[in-house]
């Protein structure tokens, strides 16, 4: 990136977004055939929000270099982040018949599944097979098991992978979790193959063997975990930016687990176990998977960030109406998520819907986003669409929420922890998916089941019960924090416990097997 875009950069990274934009003009306007700027302009707007100039940036530079197909596959994600995953289902499969070997093509395929709420589980499935035999060849071929280390009198040697050793959701809720574990169980190492340096790396960094492997090819990261003698090696990105999964088809470890940091099958065979829990994956999940299912008593546990702010009295108290939201990335808002909240709105006289995400600061996605809500017959006085701030200011504006929504099928994840530990209620609707399934989880975990709705119908009747019980709002808004400090999913050491027994077990069973090749 040159000088003048790293201006740009440090602009958007202070909120002075109004120069940001200026700036980014100034450049592809005095450079209208320069093909590294407008891809490297379209990628730092995008990163932002600004999906229209930033697309506009795509189209033209797709305009002058027809046969480089990175515009693309920007066009695609872009697509996806907006909700139009017809479209963005489209330029995927169109740009993996082009580039069949493309690694992030591959991978972007794969995931984007996960938010089309159009394509049914044995088509994402299949996917995922065909991504996983497509890796194998790529790594040259099946490979054996390797040899298992004797497992007694010593510590299980554990490595963890991935590029989201950061305050990233992964890095959030895996960093106390790498912390607690006992050193004279487990001797951890984390692969960080990530950019992002902060205090979430420092943190990673401090309790365990932290490699920095973000420069290494997948045969030089595979001959380094082979030179650790790492007996489990644990994936927390699935097939999600910055993932490594590949290199888990030289399969560099006598155990590999998937756990965290995806939400689907990873589509490839020599994955031991997927680490998931009784709510995110009830019986009969097993067919939408690959690996087999282990259930732990929970998922993964929560930990607030330091600058949490306290909880303040619900926002109808002082506005003297309803008011609903959403914090969740907008490539969840399809057209039934749309359709369901208007409902809600029509139902409930005078509420509002606050929904905030980095692409609410295009003002032309806005309007395209209040257009969906007005042909529902919503005001748009009654939306109020909020683009990006800074972490503790996000989470201070929980305060303007009563009654949080939870999209469908992709639901919150840290998303609805916050929301919870804010004081706001999140309503959802749990399906197939492992990945509608993960605020259903948070719910049982703290006793609020009754938030968890059975189809379109129910989740309406909730938000307009809840709507109108002011006096169960309030008493949610002054106990939701404790409730979850109490229960099991604040107890890292105790799921940090199960975890190292289940890793342990799993050893212990592969270790006593005779299969070379799964």
């Amino acid at each position: 990136m040159d000088a003048l875009l790293q201006t740009a950069q440090a602009h958007a990274q202070a909120a002075r977004f109004t120069e940001f934009l200026a700036l980014c003009t100034e450049i592809t306007a005095g450079r209208p055939n320069d093909l590294t700027t407008l891809l490297d302009a379209g990628a730092l707007l995008s990163s932002f929000g600004f999906v229209s100039p930033a697309r506009e940036c795509f189209e033209q530079a797709r305009a002058i270099a027809p046969h480089d197909l990175r515009a693309v596959v920007n066009l695609a994600n872009l697509s996806r982040d907006c909700g139009d995953h017809s479209e963005a289902r489209s330029l995927y499969i169109s740009l993996l018949e082009s580039l069949p070997n493309h690694s992030v093509i591959q991978r972007n395929v794969v995931v984007s599944l996960e938010y089309d709420p159009d394509v049914p589980d044995e088509d994402r499935i299949g996917a995922a097979r065909a991504w996983g035999d497509w890796s194998i060849a790529q790594a040259a071929g099946l490979r054996k098991r390797p040899p298992r280390q004797p497992y007694q009198d010593r510590p299980l040697r554990v490595g963890y992978v991935s590029a989201d050793f950061c305050q990233h959701t992964v890095g959030l809720f895996v960093k106390d979790v790498i912390k607690a574990h006992d050193p004279v169980h487990v001797n951890v190492f984390a692969y960080s193959a990530g950019h992002i340096k902060d205090w979430v790396t420092e943190a990673v960094s401090a309790c365990c063997r932290f490699r920095d492997v973000a420069a290494l090819d997948d045969t030089a990261l595979a001959d380094l975990i082979r030179a650790d003698k790492i007996d489990v090696l644990v994936d927390l990105s699935g097939h999600t930016s910055g993932s490594r999964l590949t290199m888990f088809a030289h399969r560099p470890a006598p155990v590999m687990v998937s756990w965290l940091g995806y939400f689907a099958t990873t589509g490839l065979p020599y994955m031991d176990a997927v680490l998931l829990d009784e709510w995110h994956a009830p019986a009969g999940t097993e067919k939408n998977f690959v690996e087999p299912i282990i259930r732990l008593p929970q998922r993964l546990c929560y930990t607030p960030v330091p600058w949490m702010p306290e909880v303040v009295p619900g926002a109808f108290i002082r506005n003297g109406y309803i008011t609903f939201g959403s914090f969740n990335n907008t490539a969840k808002l399809n057209a039934g998520v749309i359709d369901l909240w208007a409902r809600i709105l029509n139902s409930v006289a005078n509420s509002r819907l606050v929904l905030k995400w980095r692409t609410f600061n295009d003002e032309f996605y806005k309007q395209e986003v209040l257009a969906k809500f007005t042909n529902h017959g919503v005001s748009k006085s009654r939306i109020d669409l909020r683009g990006p701030s800074f972490h503790v200011d996000m989470l201070k504006e929980y305060g303007d929420i009563d009654i949080a929504l939870d999209p469908f099928p992709f639901t919150g994840g840290l998303t609805s922890c916050e929301a919870l530990w804010m004081g706001v209620p999140v309503i959802t609707w749990p399906q197939s998916r492992v990945v509608s399934r993960q605020t259903t989880a948070f719910l049982h975990q703290i006793g609020l089941s009754g938030l968890v709705a059975k189809d379109v119908d129910d989740y309406s009747r909730i938000a307009l019960e809840l709507a109108e019980d002011r006096a169960q709002l309030k008493h949610l808004r002054s106990t939701l924090r404790q409730r979850m400090q109490v229960s099991r999913f604040g107890d890292v050491d105790g799921f940090t416990r199960e975890l190292e027994k289940s890793l342990s077990e799993l050893y212990t069973r592969v270790e006593a097997g005779t299969d070379e090749v799964r």
